[in-house]
């Protein structure tokens, strides 16, 4: 845990107990005020606990001068028994960490006092110029694999590494190509979990890694972090697809990189909660969805149905799916519809069942204006 000095905690009390609750901003401005080589969401993490340290003493200062003595750390008691000459009650201590408005509201004003700011970016005008479609396809943030059942490793921290390697490899493999527009397709059971029980959202229960709530933010600093790195190479049109794994959490997740990147003009979203997107690119409309709702024999109507105005005027038509975990690729008239692979490893159910055995793999495309899909990027696990 991340040491405070007692100048620096005075300074936090003496801001906390005068109502600026945000402790998000009150580490920030700690680390500044004092030049602290320290991430933000660690600090966070030491003055939170330190706040409900301090609270608990103002409430239950018996309880605790009981856990400094014999060594416990009175955030970890959630229940405890006092035992008097008449009485035995069993009592919960009022500092039992943020509620859920609380956590809302701070991640409000978090969103709200973010304030990086993102310059325009003036880009170069190719006359050759090409779509890259990058989609990093069920991934999982929160599922766990173990070798000793399934033969292979797969946890958080895995997830996101192979997230990372794989944009980059795709971007180190479309290095010949003249790159003026990069779509970047989000969710797609981006995190593993929906609820605190550890289930999907209709309440199936998964094998998982971490808490719900520190999987959230690492998928949120993943997503920043890549969109980040894409800006580097092209303008960015981030569209998300809800999922079956994570209804909920991934429209909240999609929602707050769109509030992140409020002031950035080089970044565009459509995260609305609509299961199926559509994209066009010169004489490409692409669509984007998940693939657990209508059949791959009907997304092709549906898109003339949907996207009217851009269907007449686009002579290549994809649909990119996902869900399946494989490749699948196949002519409808007048539109392709492919599955992608996906990067997560094989959990305890898809092992048992024999679904494995297939390639692991972060995929993109790259799309020509006049041609459609021109080329097929793949990077391995």
């Amino acid at each position: 845990m991340t040491t405070m000095n007692e100048e620096q905690k005075k300074y936090a009390l003496d801001h906390y107990d005068a109502g600026f609750t945000n402790k998000t901003l009150l580490a920030r401005m700690i680390i500044q005020k004092w030049n602290l080589d320290i991430p933000v969401e660690k600090l966070r993490r030491s003055l939170s606990s330190w706040l409900n340290r301090n609270a608990i003493k103002k409430d239950n200062p018996a309880l605790a001068e009981e856990c400094e003595t014999v060594g416990i750390d009175p955030n970890d008691v959630r229940h405890a028994w006092y035992k008097g000459e008449h009485w035995s009650i069993n009592f919960k201590p009022s500092a039992t960490g943020p509620t859920f408005e609380e956590m809302l509201k701070e991640h409000i004003e978090d969103v709200k006092n973010h304030t990086f700011d993102y310059k325009p970016i003036v880009r170069t005008n190719y006359t050759d110029a090409c779509l890259l479609v990058i989609d990093p396809a069920d991934v999982h943030i929160g599922k766990l694999a173990r070798s000793f059942e399934t033969g292979e490793e797969y946890n958080s921290q895995v997830a996101v590494k192979r997230v990372k390697d794989g944009v980059q490899g795709i971007l180190d493999k479309t290095n010949g190509f003249n790159i003026d527009k990069i779509l970047f397709i989000a969710g797609n059971d981006i995190m593993h979990v929906d609820t605190p029980k550890k289930t999907t959202t209709s309440g199936t229960v998964q094998d998982t890694d971490g808490m719900w709530y520190d999987n959230f933010l690492l998928a949120k600093r993943l997503y920043v972090d890549v969109v980040d790195q894409l800006l580097q190479v092209a303008d960015v049109h981030f569209v998300f697809n809800p999922s079956n794994h994570d209804y909920q959490s991934g429209f909240f997740l999609a929602d707050s990189i769109s509030s992140w990147y409020k002031n950035c003009e080089n970044v565009t979203f459509d995260v609305s909660i609509a299961h199926r997107k559509y994209y066009k690119y010169f004489n490409n409309l692409i669509g984007t969805t998940h693939g657990d709702g209508a059949k791959a024999q009907d997304l092709p109507l549906l898109m003339a149905q949907e996207a009217k105005k851009d269907w007449g005027n686009a002579k290549n038509r994809y649909v990119y799916i996902h869900h399946i975990h494989h490749k699948m690729s196949k002519d409808f008239i007048g539109v392709t519809v492919e599955a992608l692979r996906s990067p997560s490893g094989t959990d305890s159910w898809h092992h048992r069942n024999g679904y494995q055995h297939v390639p692991k793999a972060v995929e993109g495309f790259i799309h020509a204006k006049e041609h459609g899909q021109i080329a097929r990027i793949t990077h391995l696990f």
